[in-house]
């Protein structure tokens, strides 16, 4: 199969390595030269059999020839993308489809009216999808059911893990579920709760810890003797409460952010954020590694 990146950002790049990981042969894109041989370096600083495998398209007629499924990571500007959908629709084969790596914006909003459009949809990885395995797929009224069954299958088979929306929605699921966290830790902060570094260790020291492995509704299921029924009769009136509570949105205010600023920079100097960040990255993967080994020994225990 040949699959072929189409924007060398940082997302790009990272999908760069999810494919060739996969054994695939991998078609690089990006108007700057510069950004798509950035992308191959990368590719090999991780793997250099897996940068064998990258080639880098002289122009995008070159990057879509052939291709069977191609990612998109341009920059997250509206523009831009719907440029850039009119100038692939031209050039795309009747088979190939089209996934979207855009974290926001509907995916009908730049593939509307094109010939294309059926074999087009949002495939939004977490960054960095080389470590974080979750993919949202997303539908427009267009896309065709079998576009959206090649997408999930070719993220599973590439050691992804896929969710299927039914339909285009604000936020997708991910950027939801974190936006309703992210509100209420502004606000405990804003009303002077508690800090930030002890929101962050609610976070994960507590509730993370089970997050990590198993989601909301799993959790409560077995946080009650006999389920989730006996969960939400038990505490739905406190949690509807609370909603209550939650239910005025409040920006995120200059000092506020500010003061947000201050708490972090404390622990985390600015000019050491690069190196947090690589930090972060080996935590994610030997999280990931680990969860991936316990899952096989308990299924093997099981």
């Amino acid at each position: 199969m040949k699959l072929t990146i189409i924007g060398c950002g940082v997302v790009g790049s990272s999908w760069a390595l999810v494919f060739a990981r996969a054994g695939h042969e991998v078609t690089i894109y990006d108007r700057s030269p510069e950004a798509a041989s950035a992308a191959v370096a990368f590719v090999a600083a991780a793997d250099a059999a897996c940068a064998a495998r990258c080639r880098v398209a002289v122009d995008l007629a070159d990057a879509l020839a052939g291709a069977d499924y191609v990612q998109e990571s341009a920059p997250e500007r509206l523009p831009i993308k719907q440029a850039l959908y009119q100038e692939m629709d031209a050039l795309l084969s009747p088979d190939t489809i089209v996934g979207s790596s855009t974290s926001g914006l509907p995916a009908s909003s730049f593939t509307s009216g094109l010939v294309n459009a059926a074999r087009c949809l949002v495939v939004h990885p977490i960054n960095p999808p080389h470590l974080i395995p979750l993919v949202e797929l997303v539908p427009t009224p267009d896309t065709a059911p079998e576009t959206v069954s090649f997408a999930h299958d070719l993220m599973r088979e590439l050691g992804q893990s896929p969710i299927k929306l039914t339909r285009e929605i604000n936020g997708f699921v991910v950027n939801r579920l974190q936006s309703a966290v992210l509100g209420e830790a502004f606000r405990l902060v804003e009303d002077g709760i508690c800090t930030p570094s002890e929101v962050d260790a609610a976070m994960a020291d507590g509730l993370g810890l089970r997050w990590c492995f198993m989601g909301p509704f799993a959790t409560i299921d077995l946080n009650a003797a006999n389920g989730v029924a006996q969960y939400c009769e038990n505490l739905g009136p406190m949690y509807h409460g609370l909603a209550k509570e939650q239910a005025d949105p409040r920006q995120w205010g200059p000092k506020l952010v500010a003061d947000i600023e201050a708490d972090l920079r404390a622990t985390v100097p600015a000019q050491t954020l690069p190196e947090r960040r690589r930090w972060r990255d080996q935590f994610l993967a030997s999280i990931i590694a680990a969860k991936r080994a316990i899952s096989q020994d308990l299924d093997r225990d099981g």
